[in-house]
């Protein structure tokens, strides 16, 4: 099983390519079941996840053509193709590797008018359930039933347009009930719906596709029903989490880099506490430029808010930061009530953090000590790498299949700005 070692103390400098984000990809790709034409895709990364995808649409019937050969950071392409009548059936063997697997109940539930799917698994961080996904399609007109770990859903007539109201902010129930709707006879409103960027890039891919979506980027999305959507090609936007994550490994290390291909405005919970911080960062023509010059960053506090506030997927990188930090601070989880399973981990390394439910207590220490870390999912193992790079030492981090789901070839993107850092696969 593959590790990573870190030797700590190296400044960064350099440019960091940016890639496409996992979390627009996914759901992107779930569209495709959609329509009979083919739906093209630039900018695709890398990732283990994308891959799980590509072979849960494979086994539902889809034609899937990809390039991923490409250099780093640069995106592949991938072309699917879903004619005919895809199968209905999403088993638990195809499903169970990650919950996004799920985003296949809504597109064929529209276009099939019935589906079998596992209840998902993925990251243990929290119970994360699938109640919201499935209400908003009984809403539409759906018969829901759940038997052996799976979900029957069936709509002999179609789904129907109706209004849908959130009783918490669910990325994944928005983006199942978005693409559902596209194919509803009628108008489906969605009202307190995720405003993620993740989100807004979704709806201008079923736009480009011939679905009629307004609202985007805001908490009231409104989709009036087609008859059918046909192919496109669309971009795949850049990874805001890989784009603040690089951005804090900047501020943690020390020195310059330049985070190519993304935008400050995809980030913007986090600028104003990496300037707090004592970090400098600012747009350029062709992304993000960050810096830290000598002396221990400054301590701030933050709560994980669905966005546009600070997010979830950031914390245990920030937290990382705030373990070197001058001063203490205190980290608010929000959103999932297990997400603070890299604590120990940091612990293991001289971190002085204290947690009491949903805050963890964080008090800067001058140095960390290099130690054998165990990744416990996708953003802790992240974490890791980032203390490593402050650490003095040797810092193995163990378990980097969580890391390789979400991150494309970090080794490599880090590597390249002078840290001290190896892929171990033996």
């Amino acid at each position: 099983m593959d590790r990573i070692r870190v030797r700590g103390g190296r400044r960064l400098k350099g440019t960091i390519p940016i890639s496409g984000a996992k979390n627009a990809a996914l759901p992107l790709m779930a569209a495709c079941l959609l329509t009979e034409e083919s739906l093209r895709f630039t900018n695709v990364p890398g990732l283990a996840d994308v891959m799980y995808m590509a072979e849960i649409l494979s086994q539902l019937g889809v034609s899937v053509t990809r390039r991923m050969d490409v250099p780093v950071g640069q995106g592949g392409t991938m072309e699917l193709k879903a004619r005919g009548r895809p199968q209905s059936l999403a088993t638990y063997d195809t499903v169970r590797k990650m919950r996004a697997s799920f985003l296949v109940l809504g597109p064929l539930l529209a276009r099939v008018r019935e589906a079998t799917v596992s209840l998902p698994g993925g990251c243990a961080i929290g119970a994360r359930p699938v109640d919201l996904h499935l209400k908003g399609l009984e809403a539409m007109g759906a018969e829901i039933e759940l038997a052996g770990g799976y979900v029957l859903a069936r709509a002999p007539d179609g789904l129907k347009g109706a209004e849908f109201a959130f009783p918490s902010v669910s990325v994944g129930a928005t983006e199942n009930l978005m693409m559902a709707a596209t194919l509803a006879n009628g108008r489906t409103t969605l009202v307190n719906a995720a405003r993620e960027p993740e989100i807004v890039d979704l709806g201008n891919c079923l736009s480009a596709m011939g679905a009629n979506v307004s609202g985007l980027g805001t908490s009231t999305i409104v989709i009036e029903g087609v008859k059918e959507l046909h192919g496109a090609v669309h971009r795949v936007l850049p990874d805001r989490i890989e784009t603040g994550t690089y951005a804090i490994a900047a501020a943690i290390a020390g020195g310059e880099v330049e985070l190519s291909g993304t935008e400050l405005d995809l980030i913007g919970a986090l600028v104003p506490l990496l300037r707090k911080s004592g970090t400098e960062i600012d747009a350029t023509p062709n992304g993000i430029r960050v810096s830290r010059g000598t002396g221990r960053p400054r301590a701030a506090d933050v709560r994980t808010e669905p966005f546009p506030g600070f997010p979830t997927d950031l914390q245990a990188q920030y937290m990382a930061l705030m373990v070197v930090a001058d001063g203490t601070s205190v980290i608010q989880e929000n959103i999932f009530e297990n997400r603070f399973m890299h604590v120990p981990e940091l612990l293991r390394m001289g971190a002085d953090i204290s947690v009491h439910g949903d805050t963890a207590t964080v008090r800067g220490r001058e140095k960390l000590k290099g130690a054998p870390v165990m990744a416990t999912d996708l953003r802790a193992s992240v974490s890791l790498i980032l203390a490593g790079l402050a650490a003095e030492g040797e810092t193995i981090v163990n378990r980097v299949y969580h890391l390789d789901r979400g991150f494309e070839r970090i080794e490599a993107k880090l590597g390249a700005c002078g840290a001290d850092i190896e892929r171990l696969t033996t």
